[in-house]
């Protein structure tokens, strides 16, 4: 099984991106399954009903958030509704949504499991104790599980790596929109790669408007974060190919597209 996995979807940019090249991905990587990061999908935070259904009907299977999940306050009224949208597994239990969801391809089925860390972000329940419960619920149906860990410092994304290798098909960073160049195959089987990179604005800092983010450098002074909607965009993903039976990942390829990386067929 190949799994294409798309990174931090920013905006109307980085969803133009996504939908200009998808099809082209998928011809030459044939994934078989297709997962989208989309928390920052509507403006810059959060996702909307129609952002998520327009990701599925282009061909992603499900579509994945992080600590965005709440921004927009439309989710409220459909992510108990929508399949294939998975929140955080670890917010409180409490929380509308889910942390998993399980995709069928043909005979085989793949569990997609979002986690948030909690290093510089909120203090959520544990991802590791988190990620033990729904591995040990999802070995019961598949070997092949994918995991988004949608956290902030590398050393507590490359624990999670760690920590799950072998248990897990892959372990995919986000959130922090620059794309390691630090993607392996861990000892015992399994995909890891601490960022794969946003998709959305090239030319601004991590898909905000650069001027804005260095005025707060500069002054110390709030200023509101906008999200540009026209200039130079990126798309960032990364593929992985699973062996059916063990789970194990066989092969990590990250893909990166903007002027300075065109995309070759």
């Amino acid at each position: 099984m190949n799994i294409l996995f798309i990174g931090d979807v920013v905006s109307s940019m980085g969803r133009d991106m996504v939908k200009e090249y998808l099809p082209k991905l998928k011809e030459k990587y044939r994934p078989h399954i297709t997962i989208v990061n989309g928390e920052n999908a509507a403006g810059g935070k959060g996702i909307t009903e129609k952002i998520y259904r327009g990701f599925l009907e282009i061909g992603a299977q499900a579509v994945t958030l992080g600590n965005h999940t709440w921004d927009n306050r439309e989710i409220f009224e459909f992510i108990d509704h929508a399949k294939y949208l998975v929140r955080p597994a670890n917010f409180p239990e409490n929380n509308p949504g889910q942390g998993i969801v399980y995709l069928k391809m043909n005979s085989e089925e793949i569990a997609v499991i979002s986690l948030q860390g909690r290093t510089f972000l909120a203090a959520n329940d544990c991802p590791f104790q988190k990620a033990d419960q729904l591995i040990e619920e999802a070995k019961v149906r598949t070997p092949i599980i994918f995991v988004d860990f949608h956290a902030e410092a590398t050393s507590e994304k490359q624990a999670m790596g760690w920590y799950l290798d072998g248990r897990v098909s892959a372990v995919i960073g986000t959130h922090t929109h620059v794309q390691t160049a630090d993607h392996r195959i861990l000892p015992k089987g399994t995909a890891f790669m601490s960022d794969v990179g946003m998709t959305g604005p090239y030319d601004e800092i991590l898909g905000m408007d650069k001027e804005v983010v260095i005025r707060r450098f500069l002054t110390g002074l709030p200023g509101r974060f906008e999200v540009p909607k026209t200039g130079r965009a990126q798309l960032s993903a990364v593929c992985i190919e699973i062996d059916n039976k063990t789970g194990n990942a066989k092969k990590i390829t990250p893909i990166l597209i903007n002027e300075d990386h065109p995309f070759y067929s």
